[in-house]
């Protein structure tokens, strides 16, 4: 039988970044069903937390990101541009926000045809893999392509029901918060929550017990 578990994701998130190829990789190594589920970055949920977190924050979240990345042998380099404008030296998060709406909603419409963990995977390697403007040319609509979507349709989708779009994200939140957590990645399996791109192995572990099997 064929198990599942719920992904909750964000395009800002490196952790999230580092976590999504294993993701993948379990689908493929075990009879597994992953059903992602975007939601929106702390920067827009919470848009003060970046003021109120501590100083060495910042700091410590990029020291530990490209640590983990040369540990796990993943390309990762700072995102050009951020999904999310902010000023890093005051750490306010800007009013105008052209990338993380319609990257989100284009997920969520991928989520939609049942490929969210795919689409997820394809842009957040442009995003934080080190593709400079990977908003520019054609990098989403190859990524979309190499995912098996089409990205005019997912832009179409998002920019006619962005209402409806982002009732299901809100959803995905509201999800996640009600498994017990908050941020991401998390993927949760039968109401049990793994936060963190480290803790995929204790739930392959949980799975196993629940009989996960290879395919």
């Amino acid at each position: 039988m064929t198990l599942k578990a719920d992904v909750f994701w964000s395009f800002r998130s490196p952790y999230s970044y580092l976590a999504t190829r294993r993701y993948v990789a379990l689908t493929q190594e075990f009879d597994l069903k992953i059903n992602q589920r975007f939601v929106y970055p702390l920067a827009i949920r919470e848009p003060d937390f970046f003021e109120k977190s501590h100083p060495n924050w910042i700091g410590y979240t990029f020291r530990d990101i490209f640590r983990v990345a040369q540990y796990m042998d993943i390309p990762m380099a700072p995102p050009n541009p951020d999904p999310i404008v902010q000023d890093i030296a005051t750490r306010k998060i800007s009013d105008d926000q052209p990338h993380i709406f319609l990257l989100t909603r284009m997920g969520q419409a991928a989520a939609r045809r049942g490929k969210g963990l795919e689409f997820a995977d394809q842009v957040s390697q442009l995003i934080w893999g080190g593709v400079a403007g990977w908003n520019e040319g054609d990098h989403l609509e190859q990524a979309a392509k190499r995912a098996g979507l089409d990205l005019s349709e997912l832009r179409k989708e998002a920019e006619a029901d962005p209402a409806g779009l982002d009732g299901e994200i809100a959803g995905n939140q509201d999800a996640l918060e009600a498994a017990g957590h908050w941020g991401v990645p998390t993927l949760v399996f039968e109401g049990e929550p793994f936060f963190g791109q480290d803790r995929v192995e204790i739930a392959i572990w949980r799975m196993q017990q629940k009989g996960l099997k290879e395919r």
